[in-house]
């Protein structure tokens, strides 16, 4: 069996109230699966990880002094971002892409992914939040990381970030708010993408459990260098604090989903 590592903690001060995400951080696989089938060039691409993002959390939890948990594995393999139950879990094509190595698949192998990569991950994510909440004795604010492409099917996306949420826009108002007072910045809501979404991430360990959460998308092309990625993370990280600072992000308030009951 590979030394493989499906998740990467990343030390913080628990009692500062506040959790970071990175779920498609890395674009790695373990040696056993090759490159399912693919060639390398598409493991820069999209389809295997969120550009920046892994350098934009490192950053983003230096400076703020709290604990991010990033998925240590690519999205090709099995996306951490989907519900267990999902169809999508495993992806026989993604952009254009078909990837032999997740089809035919056996029910055996799909069921390893989950528990050996998929699981693990989850794992730590629940673990983080709780230590945080029991360090603080309240409710964390979590704040999930993406990136998406500047374009699609070749249309532009105009958008520089965007707010993802599902019904519970306690920390998503301040969030869009403080994007917003960038004259500078074009900030979608739920735009390029919507995000109710039953069993990802921010449903499994926010929407069932009251957190205040915000999923936060920066286009790819913003922060493809170090300098996008420090500029990014100049620009977030007193956003962030400010959120953090306010006692109603810091509360336990159970909203229902967009789809569906619990």
């Amino acid at each position: 069996m590979d030394d493989f590592q499906s998740f990467e903690i990343l030390s913080g001060k628990h009692d500062k109230g506040m959790v970071i995400l990175a779920d498609h951080a890395m674009n790695r696989l373990p040696a056993r699966y090759g490159r399912l089938g693919l060639p390398d060039a598409a493991f820069a691409r999209h389809i295997a990880y969120d550009i920046g993002i892994e350098g934009l959390t490192r950053q983003l939890s230096a400076r703020l002094g709290v604990p991010a948990v990033l998925g240590g594995f690519s999205r090709l393999l099995i996306d951490p971002n989907r519900g267990e139950d999902d169809p999508t879990l495993i992806m026989k094509i993604s952009d254009g892409a078909v990837i032999s190595g997740n089809h035919p698949i056996t029910p055996q192998e799909w069921d390893d992914r989950i528990k050996t990569f998929h699981r693990p991950y989850h794992n730590a994510v629940a673990a983080t939040i709780d230590s945080v909440a029991n360090a603080t004795g309240r409710a964390p604010l979590v704040l999930s990381l993406h990136s998406f492409t500047p374009a699609w099917k070749g249309i532009p996306r105009p958008w520089h970030a965007a707010v993802l949420w599902d019904s519970d826009r306690r920390a998503v108002g301040p969030l869009l708010d403080m994007l917003r007072a960038d004259p500078d910045l074009i900030v979608g809501d739920n735009e390029p993408y919507d995000g109710a979404l039953k069993g990802d991430t921010m449903y499994r360990h926010c929407m069932i459990t009251g957190i205040p959460h915000a999923l936060l998308e920066v286009r790819q092309d913003l922060i493809a260098d170090e300098t996008g990625i420090s500029a990014w993370a100049e620009r977030l990280a007193p956003i962030f604090a400010a959120m953090n600072a306010d006692p109603a992000l810091h509360t336990y308030d159970v909203h229902l989903s967009r789809t569906g009951p619990y």
